[in-house]
């Protein structure tokens, strides 16, 4: 087993010890601290000391009254702290008020096929901890909850004070889909029928006793990837795709995560390419994850990405989308020969069609830990109002 640990041993105060079971991640107390609290986030990631009540007024279009009552409550939830003074153009200096990133954690499960990556991270995001282990999808149901478990429980320990428990507002898991992420329910995922109907958020949230929340990897990772600027411009379209042990898509349209209906979308890999070509885990043949994997078996890198262009090229024609982001980890272990296939493809379709530009195409942030980082999303972005990419 590989182990990762990263940062300080101090796990701040403030928001007490894991939730009592349940599914549903705790939110602030109203959209307006959410306000306030994203403020002061944004402010500690681009590493400024702190915000005056009025640059919170200012930048939540909130009275200072309000500003001062929202701080206060935050104050003594231990969430936010006074950071010094800056000097004022006139009268007393203003008290500046900064995020305590170790108030809270959260936890970011990725299950894949044949691996699991958890990290532990703090309130702006930032990751302090992490662990991997083997993992067996097709094991069974309760000895992959188990072992989750196990290691989620290890990895908050190693965090942990002398004496006292890590404040964690509760764990998003990521894994291959199709499943249902507002109950928290598997379907037939893709070689693992098994699976099938299985309430994996209620599953894990009984053995942790704390809140657990369920999506799809892509979706996860697309969400961490749309939060962290990736696309630039807030209200971007993008398509995330992710080839590791199967092939999926992440879709973020309008700068909103994009599910479906039926919370199906994003099923890029099973989009059938060659009539004739070889089975797919699905039961279908020809789709664009079994050519590819093909191809990856064989060595045929160049094939591989060529092959993954070709159902870019499609998703661009369809969603005409601003950018093309790549990731999973055969992608990372050959950035170069995807980034090249799959742009060559994308740009010969822009020649053909006489557009001005191709899509442009580029590694997702993140590395192989993208997964994992969105997935703790799933519980910092309700906390700081940005549900919306829910």
């Amino acid at each position: 087993m590989n182990r990762t640990y990263t940062g300080s041993s101090g796990a701040g105060r403030g928001a007490g010890g894991p939730a009592a079971g349940g599914a549903n991640p705790p939110a602030p107390r109203s959209r307006n601290a959410a306000l306030v609290l994203d403020l002061l986030r944004t402010a500690s990631t681009a590493g400024e000391r702190g915000i005056s009540r009025l640059e919170l007024a200012e930048g939540t279009g909130l009275t200072p009254q309000a500003v001062s009552k929202i701080t206060a409550r935050l104050r003594t939830d231990g969430l936010v702290t006074e950071a010094g003074h800056r000097a004022s153009t006139g009268g007393k200096p203003r008290t500046v008020l900064r995020l305590v990133p170790g108030a809270g954690y959260a936890v970011g499960l990725h299950l894949d096929r044949d691996e699991l990556r958890a990290v532990l991270c703090d309130l702006t995001g930032a990751v302090v901890a992490e662990r991997r282990a083997p993992l067996d999808l097709g094991a069974g149901a309760e000895a992959v909850v188990a072992g989750a478990a196990r290691e989620v429980t290890a990895l908050t320990a190693e965090r942990a004070p002398a004496g006292n428990a890590v404040p964690v507002l509760g764990v998003g898991v990521a894994l291959p889909g199709p499943l249902d992420h507002l109950r928290g329910v598997l379907h037939r995922v893709t070689g693992f029928p098994e699976w099938d109907g299985f309430p994996l958020r209620d599953a894990l949230a009984g053995q942790l006793g704390t809140p657990v929340v369920v999506d799809k990897d892509t979706n996860a990772a697309a969400l961490g990837l749309a939060l962290g600027g990736a696309a630039g411009n807030a209200g971007a379209s993008f398509a995330y795709l992710h080839l590791g042990t199967g092939l999926g898509a992440g879709l973020v349209l309008g700068g909103a995560l994009y599910r479906g209906a039926r919370t199906g979308a994003g099923e890029f890999g099973h989009q059938v390419l060659r009539l004739d070509g070889p089975p797919c885990g699905c039961g279908d043949r020809g789709c664009v994850e079994a050519l590819c994997l093909a191809a990856v078996g064989r060595g045929e890198m160049a094939e591989a990405a060529r092959v993954l262009g070709v159902g870019a090229a499609n998703l661009a024609g369809l969603l005409d989308i601003d950018l093309v982001l790549l990731g999973g980890r055969t992608v990372t272990a050959h950035p170069d020969a995807f980034v090249r296939g799959v742009g060559a493809v994308l740009a010969a379709r822009a020649r053909r069609e006489g557009a001005p530009e191709a899509v442009p195409v580029r590694i997702a942030p993140g590395g192989a830990r993208g997964v994992a980082e969105g997935a703790a999303q799933l519980l910092l972005a309700p906390l700081f109002g940005r549900a919306e990419l829910r």
